[in-house]
């Protein structure tokens, strides 16, 4: 399925590609694209929808053998499913990296040079480059992690009043369905 995924996201972007005028791209131009692709995640895309199903197959797997399972032989099988999704993942990852890459020089590199004009290549590459970028960027964590303990201190004693609620509520829903 997620061949077929990228099979198909890799002709829509052909497609719309196509549907666009080819102009020629200066040299510089062209190197300014790469300067600015250089500094996008874009592998991170295709690695995110490969990870995505293999974490899910686990996670069902985990949830399936919960409780079904003697915790010996849980451990055992979980240890087996995640080993066989990793070798999924390393299997199946060049191959994804590399239909990126083609996809991104073939759709998103003439997407930037048509859309923008050298001088904000340059700009837009200048701000992607930029050690104040890095800083801020490398400081996103801490801000995160700071945001996330502020707010958990803010709302911890209502929350998880209502979450031990929840929780109950699921638990008797839980043991009327399987009593009947």
């Amino acid at each position: 399925m997620l061949r077929l995924s990228l099979a198909v996201l890799a002709a829509l972007a052909a497609g719309s590609a196509w549907a666009q005028p080819a102009q020629p791209v200066s040299p510089e131009k062209q190197a300014l694209v790469q300067r600015v692709l250089a500094k996008m995640p874009m592998e991170n895309v295709g690695l995110s929808m490969l990870q995505a199903p293999a974490a899910e197959a686990v996670r069902q797997a985990r949830a399936v053998l919960q409780g079904r399972a003697a915790p010996d032989k849980q451990d055992a099988a979980l240890k087996d499913i995640a080993d066989e999704a990793n070798k999924f993942l390393a299997e199946e990852a060049p191959l994804v990296r590399a239909s990126t890459q083609q996809v991104v020089a073939s759709t998103i590199a003439p997407l930037l040079a048509q859309r923008f004009t050298e001088e904000e290549l340059r700009q837009l590459a200048a701000i992607l480059e930029s050690p104040v970028k890095a800083k801020f960027e490398a400081l996103a964590p801490e801000i995160q992690k700071t945001l996330g303990e502020g707010v958990a201190k803010a709302n911890q004693a209502q929350v998880n009043a209502r979450l031990t609620e929840l929780n109950n509520k699921i638990g008797m829903r839980l043991r009327a369905a399987v009593a009947q």
